[in-house]
């Protein structure tokens, strides 16, 4: 989605809206497609005082399982975005302006790299999540499972056997 700034960057106090969807579904994160519906996206660029300012709102379906205890989980993302735009770089790019030679914007790619940028490192089911026995798989938020939580280090086998 080309996003066309001119009129916004020629006139204070302009401000232009775009609303869409944008196709993530498609995307693999740690070998499966957590997207499970395309991205309603929201864009809205406003001048003020010759600072062109942009605010992206974001919301999506997100399916992944709890990387703890495997428990299939789907929830709903909702993020904000903030990016100033410029028409050119007078100097060193110093990352902290978006520059739009052309008055133009790509969106698709901002967003989606903003996206994937804002999700969770790790993704639980609840901050208090158990995960799996390692020995049996057990879910541990369901209870206790019954191996031998006593395991000893193999370095330190002959030992336990000079006590025996």
């Amino acid at each position: 989605m080309v996003f066309e700034l001119k009129e916004v960057f020629e006139r204070d106090g302009a401000a232009k809206t775009v609303s869409y969807e944008l196709a993530i579904c498609d995307i693999e994160i740690d070998g499966a497609r957590p997207f499970s519906s395309p991205a309603q996206i929201t864009a809205t660029a406003s001048n003020k005082t010759g600072i062109v300012r942009l605010h992206i709102d974001a919301s999506f379906d997100y399916d992944r399982p709890c990387d703890r205890c495997m428990k299939p989980l789907r929830s709903t993302m909702d993020y904000s975005f903030e990016h100033r735009l410029i028409a050119t770089l007078c100097g060193d790019d110093d990352g902290d302006y978006i520059e739009t030679p052309d008055y133009s914007l790509e969106l698709d790619e901002l967003v989606t790299s903003d996206i994937l940028l804002e999700l969770p490192l790790k993704y639980l089911c609840s901050e208090d999540c158990k995960g799996l026995c390692n020995t049996c798989g057990a879910d541990l938020n369901q209870g206790d499972c019954s191996c031998d939580k006593r395991v000893i280090d193999p370095r330190l086998e002959v030992l336990r056997q000079l006590l025996d």
